[in-house]
Order: C-alpha cells, then sequence, then structure tokens
C-alpha cells in the first residue's frame, strides 16, 4: 500500500481529472443538501422568527423544544424516516425509500430545528433593540416580523449556512433512507465510508478534501457575511 503521501497525490489526481463518479457523486451531494436546506428555510426561518418576536402560553416550551432537537442523532431520524417510507409505513405506497428525496427529507428533519432555533435567537435579540421603537411607531404584528427579517437579513443567511454545513457532512441518516445505491443515492459522506471499507483509499481521500474544501468555503461565506453585517450596522 502506498503511502499518505501517495494516496493523497492519486486523490488530487482524481479531482484535478474531474472524475466522472466524482463529479457525479459531488453533484448528487449538494442538490440534495441544497434542497433540504432550502426547504428547512422555509419552514424554520417563519417558524423561529415568530416564536423569536411574540409572546403566546407555551412560548418557553416550544424554545426548549427547538433548543433540544438542534441535537436530535441522524441515526434516530434515518430509523424513524425509515419506518415512515417502507412498504409497511404510512408513507409507504410514495415508493420513496432509497431515492434521494428520502434523503432529502432525512436532511430537512436534522436541520430545520437549527435553522428555527437559531432564527428565534436572532430575532429575539434583534427585537430588545426595536421593541421601543416599534410601540412608539405603532408597527402592527406581521410588520414587526417583516421588519425584523429583513434587518436580520445577513444573520439568517449566517443561519442558512450554518443548516447547510450540517447536512452536507451528514452520513448517519442518508445512509439508512438512501442505501447509498451507485448512481442513484450515492453521496460525499456514504462514498467515503464504503470506499474506506473497501480499501479504495483514494477516491475515498478526494471525496475527503472536497468535502473540506467545502466545509472551509462555508466558513469563509460566514465570516464574510458576519463582517459585511457589522459594515451594515455602522452604515
Amino acid at each position: 500500500m502506498d503511502g499518505f503521501g501517495g494516496i493523497l497525490t492519486d486523490a488530487l489526481g482524481l479531482i484535478l481529472a474531474g472524475d466522472r463518479d466524482l463529479a457525479e457523486i459531488i453533484g448528487l451531494s449538494l442538490r440534495v443538501t441544497l434542497t433540504a436546506v432550502a426547504v428547512a428555510c422555509v419552514i424554520g426561518l417563519p417558524m423561529g422568527a415568530l416564536v423569536g418576536a411574540f409572546r403566546f402560553p407555551g412560548r418557553a416550551l416550544v424554545a426548549v423544544v427547538l433548543n433540544a432537537l438542534m441535537g436530535l442523532p441522524p441515526v434516530v431520524v434515518g430509523l424513524t424516516v425509515y419506518l415512515m417510507l417502507s412498504a409497511a409505513g404510512p408513507l409507504g405506497p410514495l415508493g420513496l425509500l432509497y431515492t434521494p428525496m428520502a434523503m432529502i427529507i432525512a436532511q430537512t428533519i436534522l436541520v430545520t430545528p437549527i435553522v428555527a432555533a437559531l432564527t428565534k435567537q436572532v430575532v429575539e435579540d434583534l427585537l430588545s433593540e426595536y421593541a421601543e421603537q416599534f410601540e412608539s411607531l405603532g408597527v402592527g404584528p406581521l410588520d414587526r416580523v417583516a421588519a425584523l427579517l429583513w434587518d436580520a437579513r445577513y444573520s439568517l443567511l449566517t443561519v442558512a449556512l450554518a443548516g447547510f454545513g450540517r447536512a452536507v457532512a451528514e452520513v448517519g441518516a442518508v445512509i439508512i433512507v438512501g442505501g447509498n445505491i451507485n448512481h442513484v443515492t450515492r453521496v460525499m459522506t456514504t462514498t467515503i465510508a464504503l470506499e474506506t471499507s473497501k480499501g479504495n483509499l483514494e477516491l475515498a481521500l478526494a471525496l475527503g478534501v472536497v468535502l473540506l474544501a467545502i466545509a472551509f468555503s462555508i466558513n469563509a461565506a460566514v465570516m464574510a457575511l458576519r463582517a459585511s453585517a457589522v459594515r451594515a450596522a455602522y452604515v
């Protein structure tokens, strides 16, 4: 077996050569993850904004539940979705098990509480600054939420990126509901696990390098957005 240097060289060679299988796996990973994050934002942003902006009975309990769900074990989510989509499950007739849609559902369940909980905190913090202005101007409830979401847009983009980072690194849930089927449901994380067990370390490491590059890109984007938000706050 080649040493780490040789394997890394071969892995970089696969990336630079534009290996077809590698590109297909990366493309499916990004398609599944971006779709799941988009759905999670559609659900989680309004949910978090409403919890953060309004006082209602049970609000503290909702906040506790959202925070607790941020740490959902992926394998539990995968098992639950599997049971729902299996032939004996209530959604079995839809035939979604072992398809990219099943993986999107699992990732959406994992990411939505993260988006909602972080959005709640962002909106709550901003509301503490704007509460007196809203009262003095007589701003209605819906207008308050709209104004808070708009002014918090940079922070909310950061929330979405945090959700993307969580989803793209997921392996436990997607391998249960996706099955890691070649050319159908094989994504970066599941391929890394499979190819490592098979001893095909070049492809596994190549995908690991790509995954790390995506993680670094996300962190760079988060830092840039935060810097933009700080500058915007002082304009």
